[in-house]
């Protein structure tokens, strides 16, 4: 039954006063640049005896802009903004600028956030808490190790992650500990100098025996950790990712992982486990004070793992030594693939690990091998914990100095694409079997069932991997992000920090130029997806759908057309005030922030949602402005692989009346400008059980054959004599028809 045109005006007019109260009533998403009078306001109040603060100038012989505060005659402290020290990208693609106030005894008195432009903060989650973030960080002092995350070890002091806001944090971290020790290393505060230090130990390069593993492991000079699953269950316990109680006594004694580690500089220990070559080259590769380990596993943990964490850095594997962490980055990491010392058992995993001289690693001091274990316990939410392996390298190998450099950190989005490998990897191929299905799509329709049933488990993939998981939902914000990077000075940094979104674009800009939209629209929109599962449930339960007539369904085409030069007009003026009113879009409700968010937003949602159980992908086809923005480039598609019959229209309307978005006219004609390539008008054209031309065709052929199987079987010599051997002289033509 259809609903009049009056009643998909009255609802499309309750769907924009809710839209309209939303846009009145949202805040403003752009965050306000904290003045410079707000700045001395607190730089003051981190010092609230009398003092003087000096105007803001380069320190340290030219060094760095930092603010000077005095108490009458005496420097009692210095106040820097971190983007003056270090510019650290963000989610963004632009740094976190943080004040940051410390005394000169390295404490951290204040640490407030001036300004960023990360979207996950813009669209959802409350400003206040990366403020909050920040403010966790007064109290410390500059030379503390400070990890986002729990863990449970007393060196290290741990602040709570912001949920998902991850990399944002991760960033605001690296940012204000780095830039708050590089300016304590030029005013030589806490301790700490910028001059090179030469380490109080060295190798003995010239001291070398032959040792076999047994003699290695029996005299520490090389350690042992070794982990089973007991261990770290208990390590979890009082956390969410606690498992006590819910495994056997025999998972519990399972390995964990089997971890030996030892100095490679130490030419007793290095050229017995590596080989004479293999050592050379390797101390070749090494820069002058620059150290390396040897670090070998088994077990079903990996002490590398899949990615690295911000900046570069292994996020499993790391060094403590005298309060102060030692991580590697990609390109402290070399593949260990022979030993060659005696006896050797033989590892799962092996790697040799650069110590870079920056750090001013003593190799006659105590040395921790801290292997760190995350436990996910949410879509965006994890546990860390830490254990360690201790180390001092035997006395008889020890000297002394060696300098120190500070190399440039990896880029970000680097570190951002390595993290994500696994899904990087998932997506790819996942996009790559599309890809084959679109392709070979006249060989699969042949197979209604088998496409249905595919058909059916991608969309729960798009909803539940590409867009709860990854987050992975495109927004038309992208497309003028896009459009406004053009104007300006592109960089592709910008867009590969987010490496789903990247490659999603990618693939879409692929196949729009191909087939056009409806690769997305139908097969990778996750709150599409969302919708068309509603709606096939809905039908399970004999819902009864409601369509618009054609008419009044044509015209309300040119609504989301509408909303997006609305849009795009805005976005002209200002881009954030245009992410404001693109809440026209709800995915960032329903994916991004799953549904955690204030009610109006919430009640949006779940109404398309809901009328989407009555009417399939209501939004889709008159709301989307990103549906009709990828419409307009996919008119210069290359391809149109649906095929139609001449009967299609005139007279069958089988495929028009089944099509589960309308894109197909009366005429019988596919508008390639809506249709969302479901095929199933394509799996209606091959099969004569449906089509009426091939119904026809095949009843046709049935009578045909019948007919034939009607006629006797005789053997004709000539015609005379069938029409005898039948009594019918008739018969004689067909006779003479069969025998020539």
């Amino acid at each position: 039954m259809d609903l009049t045109a009056r009643s998909f005006r009255q609802l499309f007019l309750a769907l924009l006063c809710m839209l309209a109260a939303l846009f009145v009533s949202s805040p403003v998403l752009a965050m306000v640049p904290v003045s410079d009078a707000q700045k001395l306001e607190t730089i003051q109040q981190a010092f609230p005896k009398h003092s003087t603060i000096r105007e803001k100038a380069p320190v340290a012989e030219g060094k760095m802009p930092a603010w000077t505060v005095f108490n009458g005659e005496e420097v009692v402290g210095y106040a820097f903004e971190t983007n003056d020290v270090v510019k650290i990208p963000a989610y963004s693609g632009k740094p976190i600028n943080t004040l940051v106030v410390m005394d000169v005894d390295g404490k951290l008195l204040a640490t407030r956030v001036l300004e960023h432009h990360e979207p996950i903060l813009l669209v959802g989650i409350p400003e206040q808490k990366l403020f909050d973030f920040a403010a966790k960080y007064e109290g410390l002092n500059v030379t503390d190790k400070v990890r986002v995350g729990a863990g449970n070890n007393e060196d290290v002091i741990n602040v709570d992650v912001v949920s998902g806001a991850t990399v944002t944090v991760m960033v605001v971290n690296e940012a204000i500990m780095r830039s708050a020790q590089k300016v304590a290393r030029v005013l030589g505060i806490a301790g700490l100098s910028e001059q090179a230090k030469v380490p109080p130990a060295t190798i003995k390069q010239d001291l070398f025996s032959k040792a076999d593993w047994t003699q290695l492991t029996g005299d520490g000079s090389i350690r042992r950790l070794k982990l089973v699953e007991a261990d770290i269950d208990k390590a979890f316990e009082g956390t969410a990712a606690e498992t006590k109680g819910r495994h056997g006594e025999g998972r519990q004694q399972r390995m964990f992982i089997d971890l030996y580690y030892a100095p490679l500089n130490v030419p007793t220990i290095g050229r017995n486990l590596l080989g004479d070559d293999q050592y050379k080259w390797l101390m070749g590769e090494l820069g002058e004070g620059d150290q390396a380990i040897a670090v070998m596993g088994s077990g079903q943990y990996s002490f590398k793992g899949n990615g690295y964490v911000r900046g570069g850095i292994f996020d499993r594997t790391q060094l403590q030594q005298s309060g102060k962490a030692i991580s590697f980055h990609d390109t402290d990491y070399y593949r260990l693939d022979d030993v060659y010392i005696d006896g050797f058992p033989g590892f799962k995993e092996m790697a040799i690990f650069i110590i870079r001289d920056q750090y001013a690693f003593d190799p006659g001091a105590p040395w921790q091998l801290e292997l760190l274990v995350r436990r996910q316990v949410g879509a965006l939410d994890s546990v860390f914990t830490s254990f360690y392996g201790d180390y001092l390298t035997p006395e008889q190998y020890i000297d002394r100095p060696a300098p120190v450099v500070e190399p440039e950190p990896e880029a970000l989005w680097v570190s951002i694409w390595k993290e994500r490998a696994f899904q990087i990897g998932v997506l790819s191929v996942a996009l790559g079997v599309l890809f084959i299905v679109i392709f070979i799509q006249d060989v699969l329709v042949r197979y209604p069932r088998f496409l249905h049933a595919f058909r059916r488990g991608y969309l729960i993939f798009t909803v539940v991997f590409i867009g709860w998981y990854t987050l992975g939902q495109l927004s038309v914000v992208n497309v003028f992000t896009f459009v406004h990077a053009l104007k300006g000075d592109f960089e592709w940094e910008l867009f590969l920090l987010d490496p789903m979104l990247f490659i999603l674009w990618g693939f879409v800009a692929m196949t729009m130029l191909l087939w056009g939209r409806g690769i997305f629209c139908g097969w990778l929109c996750p709150f599409g997806a969302l919708q068309e599962l509603i709606n096939e449930l809905a039908r399970r339960f004999n819902v009864k759908q409601f369509e618009p007539p054609f008419a009044v369904h044509e015209r309300l085409w040119a609504l989301k057309y509408v909303i997006l030069l609305g849009l795009f007009a805005v976005s002209l003026e200002s881009l954030a005030e245009a992410e404001k009113y693109a809440e026209v879009e709800p995915f960032k409700t329903a994916f991004l922030l799953k549904f955690q968010r204030e009610w109006g937003y919430v009640l949006y949602a779940v109404l398309l949602l809901v009328i989407s159980a009555f009417n399939r992908k209501m939004y889709c086809r008159y709301i989307c402005p990103l549906g009709a923005a990828l419409a307009i480039p996919a008119r210069l598609r290359l391809f149109d692989w649906l095929k139609r019959r001449k009967e299609c229209g005139q007279p069958c309307k089988i495929c028009a009346n089944e099509c589960e978005i309308q894109a197909i006219h009366p005429d019988g004609s596919i508008n390639g400008n809506e249709c969302h390539q479901c095929l199933d008008c394509q799996m209606t054209y091959y099969r004569d059980d449906k089509c009426p031309p091939l119904v026809q065709k095949k009843r046709k052929k049935a009578k045909h054959d019948a007919a034939l199987k009607k006629i006797p079987a005789v053997e004709i010599t000539d015609r005379g004599s069938y029409a005898t051997a039948t009594n019918d002289p008739s018969n004689a033509c067909c006779a003479a028809w069969r025998y020539i």
